[in-house]
């Protein structure tokens, strides 16, 4: 979720109903170099809390470092490590989900990390690092009598054995990336496992509210955590809230209504990219960097999903470089969900 998450994001969400937000992941390495960019992803406004600042290093001083740092300068109520980002310029590096390929690493850091900080501190991960490694678990950490027990289900007692007070887990290994389906049942073994008695949150393809539910009821997980499913689309926390507790949708939440929420993340993201900051003064903020972080959010929203011949409109949002472009083509595509919608 990296340059999603951000502030101005993470109040939205919350104000829909999220109980928690994170940060967009920051680098251990940066944070220690005083980046600026880094530094600014874990400013914390109050009205977030309780909030997640998640870090992401590869090796054991950098990251110990980089968490005493965010602790003093942050104040987040979670420190959040994540072993879990896929992507090649992280996982090639040995961070992220690449820890997944050294397993004692991973534990090493946490458990300095956790002896670092008085904070809480949790872990996110996948299920290993590829689906033939799902059940290679290292030699010196054989059961002798559960050969075939599943990699995360030891990786997550271990992790418990570290001290870390929550575990995240995505249903789906390092090289699946995003492709196919999340596989929710390791993450459920590891939720029924008697051995395990930390908070388990499930993470992948929770879409709608429907499917946040089934993941409770179907693996009992402690929570659910939503990613990529909240682009253009934030009041999916509120739909979700809505469903668990009546068992049906949020009919409150109208088309106009939707798209002036989608107006208002535009609005508060250019607020973000303007907002004075005498901790970042050589940081050249415009109108224009509010809009190039929003604008693919509106281009993915699932409103527009089905509607004909909307292709060209999305590029124009992808491009788009005011706000009122922004709004002009908001319009646009209400008028053509609107037309769409009476012809069915």
């Amino acid at each position: 979720m990296e340059d999603v998450t951000d502030q101005a994001f993470r109040l939205l969400c919350k104000e829909f109903g999220a109980s928690m937000v994170y940060s967009e992941f920051v680098s251990a390495d940066a944070l220690i170099r005083n980046v600026n960019r880094s530094l600014e992803k874990i400013r914390v406004d109050d009205r977030e809390r309780p909030v997640a600042i998640q870090i992401y290093g590869r090796d054991v001083e950098s990251m110990v470092e980089a968490a005493k740092i965010v602790e003093s300068e942050a104040h987040p109520d979670i420190l959040d490590i994540n072993f879990g980002c896929p992507v090649k310029k992280v996982a090639g590096k040995g961070a992220g989900a690449g820890m997944l390929r050294t397993p004692q690493l991973m534990l090493d850091i946490t458990s300095e990390v956790v002896k670092a900080v008085k904070i809480p501190v949790t872990v996110k991960t996948r299920l290993g690092w590829d689906v033939p490694s799902l059940y290679d678990i290292p030699t010196e950490w054989h059961r002798a009598s559960e050969d075939k027990t599943p990699f995360i289900l030891e990786l997550a007692e271990r992790l418990q054995d570290c001290g870390i007070e929550a575990l995240t887990i995505h249903g789906r290994t390092r090289s699946q990336m995003y492709q196919g389906e999340a596989d929710w049942t390791l993450i459920g073994e590891v939720k029924n496992n008697p051995r395990i008695h930390i908070p388990i949150i499930g993470n992948g393809d929770i879409c709608t509210a429907e499917q946040a539910a089934d993941a409770f009821e179907r693996y009992g997980v402690d929570a659910v955590m939503i990613g990529r499913a909240t682009f253009g689309q934030p009041w999916l926390f509120k739909d979700v809230r809505t469903y668990l507790d009546t068992g049906k949708h949020d009919d409150t939440m109208t088309l106009d209504w939707k798209m002036e929420v989608l107006k208002r993340q535009v609005q508060k993201s250019v607020e973000y990219s303007l907002r004075e900051d005498n901790a970042l003064k050589e940081r050249k903020r415009t109108e224009l960097g509010g809009i190039m972080h929003v604008r693919r959010h509106l281009a993915n929203s699932p409103l527009f999903k089905g509607i004909p011949d909307f292709r060209q409109t999305r590029v124009k949002i992808l491009r788009a470089e005011t706000q009122e472009e922004l709004f002009a083509l908001l319009d646009e595509a209400k008028e053509r969900i609107l037309s769409f919608t009476e012809n069915q």
